[in-house]
């Protein structure tokens, strides 16, 4: 399957799959969506100076290069770890016109070198952010370390319904620290209530431009 570019409402590129008829992000405003669920209702809500996060779906970069630029305004500390089973192509890449919608030129070499550092190794991306990316299935994954947040930016329950069910919930409550958190687009009712049977607490927050409601779910302490 290969995505094909499209523009979404706030300017910015998402892809398109059409074989699946799915979005990596949303439609109504792929920038203004990875701001409000994943730098608003995640990073910002964690009072850790060094945060570890782990990102399901690295897709293009996009939640990366917010949290990049977030924690240069928040002088925070960030480790992220971010799986993909499916990376895109260079060309592809170096087409997405995200610093150029964030007015953020001086970004684009780091935006590139979170797609081209290795798979497998830890890379020093600056000195406040440290990546370290894994190639594969989520369901086979082994994380190397626990984490104070989660990204969790999968396809939706519609297309990779394997990617929302109790097993995977349960693994990420497992690598989640106390206190941990996750975020999502999905508010979907079988979601959270997944959510809450394997011990999560959750909070359903406002949505996105174009969608009501979103999801953050915490580890008790």
């Amino acid at each position: 399957m290969k995505p094909e570019i499209i523009q979404t409402a706030d300017g910015s590129h998402s892809l398109y799959l059409k074989e699946l008829d799915e979005h990596y992000h949303s439609v109504h405003g792929a920038i203004q969506e990875g701001i409000h669920v994943f730098i608003k209702a995640g990073l910002q809500a964690c009072n850790n100076q060094h945060v570890s996060i782990l990102e399901i779906g690295l897709g293009t970069g996009l939640n990366a290069l917010l949290t990049l630029m977030e924690v240069k305004r928040s002088n925070k500390q960030v480790h992220y770890t971010a799986i993909e089973a499916f990376p895109l192509e260079e060309q592809l890449i170096n087409q997405l016109n995200y610093v150029q919608v964030l007015k953020a030129e001086e970004w684009t070499e780091q935006f590139q070198s979170i797609h081209a550092c290795p798979w497998g190794q830890e890379q020093t991306i600056n000195k406040q952010f440290t990546l370290f990316k894994l190639q594969g299935q989520l369901q086979t994954a082994v994380f190397p370390a626990t984490y104070d947040l989660i990204y969790f930016d999968a396809f939706g329950p519609r297309v990779q319904p394997e990617m929302w069910t109790e097993e995977i919930f349960s693994k990420m409550y497992a690598v989640l620290n106390a206190g941990g958190m996750l975020v999502t687009y999905c508010a979907k009712g079988e979601v959270k209530r997944t959510l809450k049977k394997v011990g999560f607490m959750v909070e359903t927050l406002p949505g996105p431009p174009g969608k009501r409601e979103m999801v953050r779910a915490r580890k008790e302490i």
